[in-house]
């Protein structure tokens, strides 16, 4: 077998383990990011710092951090070693090409200015608010 057989080989099972795991990936986010608040802090979590995404969203970084290493050890984000000995998380998946509505980030804010957010929130989030 061919270096370039095994190429289209590897994508073939790719695009059938892609496939496969769509629904069950969709279904985890969905249960997972159970708040505006969290499906932004997942959306932005695109190599931007924790205190990038908590100035975005008007938040401390101490929640970006629980969220992240929530969804660390769900294997939902990859982390990623930054200088200073502090990390990184980055989503491994795309909420719009899940069809997961990625909410307005003004709505979020104005929630947030109003002290409503649309579902309760976890347990511990509370603790890292403000």
């Amino acid at each position: 077998m061919s270096e370039s057989d095994i190429i289209l080989l590897l994508r073939e099972i790719l695009k059938w383990v892609k496939f496969i795991g769509w629904r069950h990936v969709k279904d985890v986010l969905a249960d997972v990011l159970n708040t505006d608040r969290a499906k932004l802090i997942y959306h932005y979590s695109d190599g931007r710092s924790l205190r990038e995404i908590a100035d975005l969203l008007g938040i401390s970084p101490e929640t970006v951090r629980y969220y992240w290493k929530k969804w660390a050890s769900l294997g939902i984000v990859d982390t990623v070693r930054v200088k200073g000995g502090g990390f990184r998380c980055i989503r491994m998946f795309s909420l719009e090409e899940l069809g997961i509505e990625i909410p307005s980030l003004e709505e979020v804010k104005m929630q947030k200015k109003r002290g409503r957010p649309k579902k309760v929130k976890e347990e511990g989030e509370q603790r890292h608010e403000q």
